[in-house]
């Protein structure tokens, strides 16, 4: 059961939240199937996007308990060459920025399997994961070494850490702010297990990009927000912690890092150029009003006449149709838009832990990425479209084969 739906802020509390997409009711994204549980009933919930106007915040109003969540979870990031990349610059950069050594201490929260962390190691620098998911708390200890706590990170746990003396010189929080219900509970825990002079470096997605780019897709039901810098400076300000720096990323369709620090060290003079210029562009796109969301809905309704314009097309052309990703993403664009069975056949995904189930709603098996050359169908659906290039790279002989891919955002083509 979900809760019951909420008419406050996730952040600030504000009570008047302007609606912004409805894509009605979906399977959790991430409730992969066994072939057993096929014919059983599917939990559903609600998922509709709304804007707060007191804090910038856009969020989604449902909450589903964590523990349905993440507690059993088949997203292992070292499955991506690209986050493999991504993750080992990030720990080099810091590394030899804030010369870390043995006696400093790098934390990562929603650790996943160890695929950052072990860079660090790697390094010789002392480090702790935390992920509530236990079976891939496992994955990091016993393929990777790294401790793990398998706990949901918040302010309990970061008081019972930093009373045991685990206070943290770097905290990594990749992708986990926008899976958080209690936003203000997290970012004070963040407050508690850093030391004073230590910094949290946060990636969350950024919202103009997801509207920018109409990725739809990344609204779920583990997604409860979608941030601009501005909702962030007013989350991490409330709890005494200054946004020092800020990066725009590519990865992911679009990705703000930030950098945070205490305001009692850092102080407001520290924060960079690029901060203040990108919270004067958000102000400049009126980030704080309605209109930039408007018409978001109607953006997704032509994509998906598009999309089913094509992918009906091509069916009728006796065409064979798969898909590459069983992936969260994947699973709100089949489910939104009502494609399933009657138009693509399975489902390929290079995740060991996803292959051999099916996917949430439409019911698609999930084999290895072998099984197209295996099969040759005339075109794949790519629903992991923000790893696109490493897809394609890794996918040259079926290409060669004359085998064709369907790229569905930011804009519908055909390679």
């Amino acid at each position: 059961m979900s809760s019951p739906q909420s008419p406050m802020c996730r952040s600030c509390s504000a009570t008047k939240l302007h609606p912004v997409l409805n894509l009605g009711r979906t399977p959790l994204a991430n409730a992969l199937l066994t072939a057993e549980q096929l014919t059983e009933p599917e939990a559903v919930y609600p998922l509709e996007l709304v804007f707060c106007p007191a804090c910038t915040l856009v969020q989604i109003t449902e909450t589903v308990p964590p523990e349905h969540l993440f507690r059993e979870y088949f997203y292992l990031s070292s499955f991506s060459d690209t986050l493999l990349r991504h993750a080992e610059e990030i720990a080099s950069r810091i590394s030899s920025s804030r010369r870390l050594d043995t006696n400093s201490l790098v934390i990562e929260i929603a650790s996943n399997d160890g695929y950052l962390l072990q860079y660090y190691k790697r390094a010789g620098v002392p480090v702790l994961g935390i992920e509530p998911a236990t079976n891939i708390a496992r994955v990091a200890e016993s393929q990777r070494g790294i401790p793990t706590l398998a706990e949901f990170f918040g302010p309990t746990l970061a008081a019972e850490l930093s009373q045991t003396g685990k206070r943290a010189d770097v905290i990594h929080a990749n992708n986990v702010l926008a899976h958080v219900a209690d936003l203000n509970g997290f970012v004070h825990g963040l407050h508690l297990l850093l030391k004073e002079d230590g910094c949290a470096v946060i990636e969350v997605p950024y919202v103009k990009d997801m509207i920018d780019r109409t990725e739809f897709d990344t609204i779920y039901h583990e997604h409860l927000c979608y941030f601009s810098l501005t909702a962030l400076d007013r989350l991490f300000s409330r709890h005494n912690l200054v946004i020092q720096n800020v990066e725009r990323l590519p990865i992911h369709g679009g990705t703000l890092r930030i950098f945070v620090g205490k305001d009692n060290t850092v102080g407001e003079q520290t924060r960079s150029p690029s901060t203040l210029s990108l919270l004067e562009e958000e102000k400049a796109w009126a980030v704080g009003g309605f209109e930039f969301y408007r018409g978001f809905g109607k953006k997704v309704e032509r994509l998906r006449g598009v999309l089913l314009t094509l992918l009906g097309d091509l069916k009728a052309q006796k065409n064979r149709i798969a898909v590459y990703g069983a992936s969260a993403k994947g699973s709100t664009l089949l489910n939104c838009f009502g494609i399933g069975r009657e138009t693509l056949e399975y489902v390929v995904d290079r995740s060991t832990a996803k292959q051999g189930y099916y996917t949430p709603g439409t019911h698609l098996p999930i084999y290895p990425p072998e099984h197209l050359l295996e099969t040759m169908p005339d075109y794949v659906l790519l629903l992991t479209w923000n790893f696109a290039d490493e897809i394609l790279n890794q996918q040259s002989e079926y290409r060669q084969r004359g085998g064709r891919f369907i790229i569905p955002i930011p804009e519908l083509t055909v390679v």
